[in-house]
């Protein structure tokens, strides 16, 4: 999609005529930006608004922009959208420090790797610099609020899209704690009016569970029973749901000999499990429930209790905190001068005292510097650059931009492949390279990018963990790597249980479990074995019973290395459950 910087004046015109009198130098406007693609206008004033592009209440742009292209589907963009109204929010408006011209340029970073021109975003602070300025800085900003905040006539506003939660792709996955299979074909009621077609339907359905439900359009009691059987059919989407028409079905009616409507008939994998009649949605719903689950048996961890597992926090852990910079900054002794890590650095400052401030530096030249240059520095002083890019990367914008970058060989990707195979790595680099691995599940973009299976950073991750576990030396290095695995098992686990299928393939499910376990075989120190075993327990939880990991867990005797661990008995208790 083609991306255009759409350029307003907010003055009219009167910035040009009037600016040399009041500030000493010469202004061609107030900018207003906004970004312009796929026919949708973007820019931020009473929040992060939207508009069809050229209807905006400033009229028509002073200039077009052509900015670049991208090439990121729709649904990132609008998901990376997402994150930025939880900074661009209506009250966060100021003219002067976090404005709309901030927020093009933010956008535009992630969506072309560059953000607007200089000019535009530096002209507030040439403002403020100014006697004039400074004096009516509270008094402009609150003068133009009325117009930089003003909505969107209603006819200019396109409809909504949804941001999708999740994306079913053709797997395995459990409903209702119910196993299904592969494919989700089906969804809905289809009407069938002739023998030749419900043949062809009981072929297709040998495999799976089917519901028939022979009715009539002088049947007045069907007319109760409709709304559940259609409720039934969107619910267990991977089921076959028929409905005929004895009228108009005739001969169907004498294949199954049906007198009466309705009549209800159910089948699992081809064989006749039940028939019914009468219009009692609950006697339908519990017969159909009856033959799905007859077809696809409950998962075993159904039944379990489990609170922690079930009800406690899955959210991701990540590591925010912020070290002295200017000492941090002393580690890199000449290299501080870098002009990657000193942006990192500004930004990082201004994004701790006030986030409105927190302009993005530039990402791209940033994450080149970390693929290059970066990796040249000396191993004793590069964790104090990683450490930088791990205080940026909490910025859901950071994030943002790093998961969908397109390079040769990602950002990410290079700093961790790089600790994995750097022969007897500094504590204090390995450290900050698990904690900065850490902070990318804060971005729902990353958890994305990494379960796809063209992207090794599942693969490095899980070499990251499974090196780090086993560190006699170092706690702090075991205690990360720990709550670095719990990060990942839980996106397995979300990924089973909400979108019906792994996100990890079941050779690294397989790696990252042995780790666990071998872990937890010796490891005393308390705040590791809770991560540890949270991890696990989420690797198991409605894990396939016939799976590699379920068969790894048996293998190596899970269930009395977990029993025998200390600290933490209740949650082991419950992980043992599940083994």
């Amino acid at each position: 999609m083609e991306v255009e910087l759409y350029v307003y004046d907010l003055t009219h015109g009167m910035a040009r005529q009037m600016s040399q009198q009041l500030l000493g130098f010469k202004i061609d406007a107030v900018y207003h930006t906004s970004l312009v693609f796929n026919g949708i206008e973007y820019f931020f004033g009473a929040g992060v608004q939207t508009c069809y592009a050229g209807t905006t209440h400033h009229g028509q742009p002073m200039e077009k922009i052509r900015l670049g292209t991208t090439q990121l589907p729709l649904e990132t963009i609008l998901e990376y959208l997402e994150s930025l109204k939880q900074i661009y929010t209506p009250e966060s408006y100021d003219l002067f420090a976090h404005n709309c011209n901030n927020f093009t340029n933010d956008f535009a970073m992630f969506l072309i790797g560059k953000g607007i021109p200089d000019h535009i975003t530096s002209l507030p602070r040439r403002v403020l610099e100014t006697p004039f300025g400074r004096m009516l800085q509270p008094q402009i900003d609150a003068s133009m609020r009325k117009v930089t905040q003003a909505p969107v006539p209603q006819q200019n506003v396109p409809p909504a899209k949804a941001v999708p939660v999740a994306t079913q792709t053709a797997e395995s996955g459990t409903t209702n704690g119910i196993s299904l299979p592969k494919a989700a074909p089906y969804g809905k009621v289809f009407d069938v009016s002739s023998l030749s077609v419900l043949d062809k339907h009981l072929q297709g359905a040998a495999q799976t569970a089917l519901t028939i439900f022979f009715t009539s359009t002088t049947c007045a009691p069907c007319k109760l029973a409709y709304p559940m059987y259609d409720r039934l059919a969107g619910e267990f989407s991977h089921a076959a749901f028929i409905k005929i028409d004895i009228n108009s079905a005739q001969d169907v009616a004498s294949r199954y000999q049906i007198r009466a409507t309705p009549t209800f008939m159910t089948f699992s994998t081809g064989k006749k499990v039940d028939e019914w009649s009468g219009a009692d949605p609950n006697l339908l719903k519990t017969n159909v429930e009856r033959v799905i689950h007859q077809t696809f048996p409950p998962h075993p961890h159904t039944h379990l209790r489990l609170p922690t597992l079930q009800f406690g926090s899955m959210k991701p852990v990540t590591y925010s905190k912020v070290p002295p910079l200017e000492k941090l900054m002393s580690k890199l002794g000449s290299e501080a001068k870098d002009e990657a890590l000193t942006s990192l650095k500004t930004f990082i400052q201004k994004r701790s005292a006030d986030a409105r401030e927190a302009t993005l530096p530039d990402l791209d030249a940033v994450g080149q510097a970390f693929r290059g240059r970066i990796l040249n520095l000396p191993l004793e002083v590069r964790f104090a650059a990683v450490d930088l890019l791990r205080c940026a990367m909490v910025d859901p914008r950071v994030a943002g931009f790093f998961a969908e970058e397109k390079t040769n060989g990602s950002t990410l990707t290079t700093l961790v492949r790089n600790v994995n195979e750097v022969e007897d790595c500094p504590h204090n680099l390995r450290l900050v390279t698990i904690h900065l691995a850490c902070n990318l599940f804060s971005s729902s973009l990353y958890n994305k990018e990494i379960v796809k299976p063209d992207n090794p950073l599942a693969h490095l991750l899980i070499q990251l963990v499974t090196s780090s576990l086993l560190d006699p030396s170092h706690p702090t290095t075991r205690v990360a790597a720990s709550w670095l695995g719990f990060n990942l098992a839980v996106l397995a686990y979300r990924t089973r249980r909400e979108a019906s299928h792994e996100a990890l393939p079941e050779g690294q499910q397989v790696e990252l479990a042995a780790s666990l376990l071998e872990a937890l075989g010796s490891e005393d120190n308390v705040e590791a074995v809770k991560g540890q075993l949270l991890a696990l327990g989420y690797l198991m939880f409605y894990a396939p019973q016939d799976g590699e990991v379920m068969d790894l867990a048996k293998a190596l005797d899970a269930g009395a290395t977990v029993g025998g661990t200390k600290g933490h008995e209740a949650l082991a208790r419950e992980v043992a459950q599940l083994l």
